[in-house]
């Protein structure tokens, strides 16, 4: 089994812009937000993905994700996707053994910008980089999928 586990944080400054070693572009929708099995379609730089996805347990889910045509992603995000697609631009940051990818949202999600790493297991430890703020995990607003129907412009200053 494929199995994600990750942890998300809040992030304070752009000061990991300084030590990114790779920025791209990416987009994405989704043809289900169904919590038991999301499937997303994602341009990300030169290629394409269809990924699916299992309900979030703690920080943990099946994760299943394969290539497809950047031409067939393109069709899939402009005719079949759900209304509501994510823009961002994704920084790798390096980081205590760990490799950040911290997220600066686009369209109606600009200002949003959120850190995910990925762990080994739900109790292995990590050092923060100093520009996490406090820890989204648990928090459904956080999800992409979830964003791309509710953006972060609707709830900001709500939380």
């Amino acid at each position: 089994m494929n199995l994600e586990i990750e942890r998300k944080y809040r992030v304070t400054d752009r000061s990991y812009r300084t030590g990114a070693t790779r920025c791209t572009y990416y987009k994405q929708g989704y043809l289900s937000t169904n919590p038991a099995a999301t499937v997303r379609i994602r341009i990300a730089g030169g290629q394409a993905f269809i990924t699916v996805k299992g309900t979030t347990t703690g920080c943990s889910r099946q994760e299943y994700e394969y290539p497809i045509p950047v031409a067939d992603a393109s069709a899939m995000l402009d005719g079949l996707c759900q209304s509501g697609l994510i823009e961002k631009k994704r920084y790798l940051y390096p980081y205590a053994g760990h490799t950040w990818e911290i997220d600066e949202f686009m369209g109606d999600n600009e200002g949003l910008v959120v850190a995910e790493v990925e762990l080994q297991s739900e109790s292995e430890s990590i050092a923060l980089p100093p520009f996490i703020g406090r820890e989204v995990t648990g928090d459904s607003r956080y999800y992409n999928s979830n964003l791309a129907k509710t953006p972060y412009r609707d709830w900001v200053g709500k939380e």
